[in-house]
C-alpha cells in the first residue's frame, strides 16, 4: 500500500457511530490518528489479529468501514424512528447498554445490518475506484432481455462480501471471547445480514436514444440503498426466532426454543434473551425508556401515543416553524420565495 494515500484522522465522533457488530473496538482510537502506514494498524485498540493483518494489507478498507459504521447508525435510526426502542444506543459507543450487550433481537439487528453496511460499502468502494484492491463488479452472463445492453460499472458484491465477512466476524472466531451461544447467534445474524444484501441486488439501467426515445438501454447489477437493506432486516427482526444452545449430534447447535423439531432457517434473525419493552428507563436491562419521546396523535402503529408512551399520556406543545413558499421560477435562471410561518401541534410522552 502507498504512503502517499493516506487515510485522514479518524475523528471520536465517527468512532461514536461504529456499532458493536461492525467494529467496536474502532470507538477506543485516538482522535488524531492518521492511518498511512501499516504500523498504524496495532494502535487501532481492540483489533483482534485478522483485523490487524486486513488492516495492513489494505489501509484504505479502514475508510470504507468507517463510511458503513455511518452509514449503520443512519439507517438504524431510520428503520426504527417510530418504535420504542430506536438504536439510540449504538450513540453510546463503546459503552453499550444491556440491549445490544444480551443476545436480544435488538442485537441480532444490529449485527446483521452491521455486516451487511461494511459488504455494501465495500462493494459500492470498488465501482468507484476507492480501493485499489478491486474493481467493477463482473458482467452477467445471462441477456439483459430485449433493448438491453450490459455496460455500466456493476456493485462488486462479491468481494464486498468476502472482505466483508473477514473483517466483521473476525471477533467471533477468537476462542477466548464471549460464549459460544452468543457467537454463533452474532455469526448466524451477520450472515442473515450479507444475505439480505444479495436479495437487494437488482438490475438498474439508463437510457439512450433520440430526445429520450429509449429506443436502447444500459444495464448493469447494482445494490439498492443501505436504508432499503434495513428495512428488510426490520422485517425479520419483527419476526426473529428465539434459540436456545443445545446439543445435535455431536456438537452444540441454536434450535428454536419452542419449535426445536426444525432447525433455525438462514433467512431469519435469531435471539437468545427476550427484550424487554423498553417503556421505562432500566439500564440493569438495558431500557432508555420512552419518556420525552416524541408520538403520533392520530397514528395506530407503533409510533401512536398510545403505544410509544405505554399508556403513561402525553404533552402537547406546539412549534412555529418558518419556511419557505410561494416560490417562482424567473427566466432565466433563478427562483424567488417567501417566507411562510405555521403551527405545528407535537405530543411528547410523559
Amino acid at each position: 500500500v502507498k504512503a502517499t494515500s493516506p487515510l485522514t484522522a479518524l475523528s471520536l465522533s465517527s468512532h461514536r457511530l461504529l456499532s458493536l457488530g461492525l467494529c467496536r473496538a474502532l470507538s477506543k482510537t485516538p482522535a488524531a490518528l492518521v492511518l498511512n502506514q501499516t504500523q498504524h494498524c496495532k494502535q487501532l485498540e481492540g483489533l483482534v489479529s485478522a483485523q490487524v493483518q486486513l488492516c495492513r494489507s489494505n489501509l484504505e478498507l479502514m475508510r470504507t468501514i468507517v463510511h458503513a459504521a455511518r452509514e449503520v447508525m443512519k439507517a438504524c435510526r431510520r428503520a426504527f424512528a417510530d418504535m420504542r426502542w430506536n438504536c439510540s444506543s449504538i450513540e453510546l459507543a463503546p459503552n453499550y447498554l444491556l440491549d445490544l450487550e444480551r443476545g436480544t433481537r435488538e442485537s441480532a439487528f444490529v449485527y446483521a445490518l452491521s455486516a451487511a453496511a461494511i459488504s455494501h460499502a465495500i462493494a459500492r468502494a470498488c465501482t468507484s475506484g476507492d480501493l485499489p484492491g478491486c474493481s467493477c463488479g463482473p458482467v452477467p452472463g445471462e441477456p439483459p432481455g430485449p433493448g438491453n445492453r450490459w455496460g455500466g460499472c456493476a456493485d462488486n458484491l462479491s468481494y464486498g462480501l468476502l472482505m466483508g465477512a473477514k473483517f466483521s466476524d473476525a471477533p467471533m472466531k477468537v476462542k477466548k471471547t464471549g460464549s459460544q451461544a452468543n457467537k454463533l447467534m452474532r455469526l448466524h445474524n451477520s450472515e442473515v445480514g450479507r444475505q439480505a444484501l444479495r436479495a437487494s441486488l437488482e438490475v438498474k439501467c439508463k437510457c439512450h436514444g433520440v430526445s429520450g426515445s429509449c429506443s436502447i438501454r444500459t444495464c448493469w447489477k447494482g445494490l439498492q440503498e443501505l436504508r432499503d437493506v434495513a428495512a428488510d432486516l426490520k422485517t425479520r427482526y419483527l419476526s426473529a426466532t428465539k434459540v436456545v444452545h443445545r446439543p445435535m449430534g455431536t456438537r452444540k447447535h441454536l434450535v428454536p426454543k419452542d419449535l426445536d423439531i426444525r432447525p433455525v432457517k438462514d433467512s431469519e434473525l435469531v435471539y437468545l434473551q427476550s427484550s424487554p419493552d423498553f417503556c421505562m428507563k432500566n439500564e440493569k436491562v438495558g431500557s432508555h425508556g420512552t419518556q420525552d419521546r416524541q408520538c403520533n396523535k392520530t397514528s395506530n402503529g407503533s409510533d401512536s401515543c398510545d403505544l410509544m408512551c405505554c399508556g403513561r399520556g402525553y404533552n402537547p406543545y406546539t412549534d412555529r416553524v418558518v419556511e419557505r413558499c410561494h416560490c417562482k421560477y424567473h427566466w432565466c435562471c433563478y427562483v424567488t420565495c417567501r417566507k411562510c410561518e405555521r403551527i405545528v401541534e407535537r405530543y411528547v410522552c410523559k
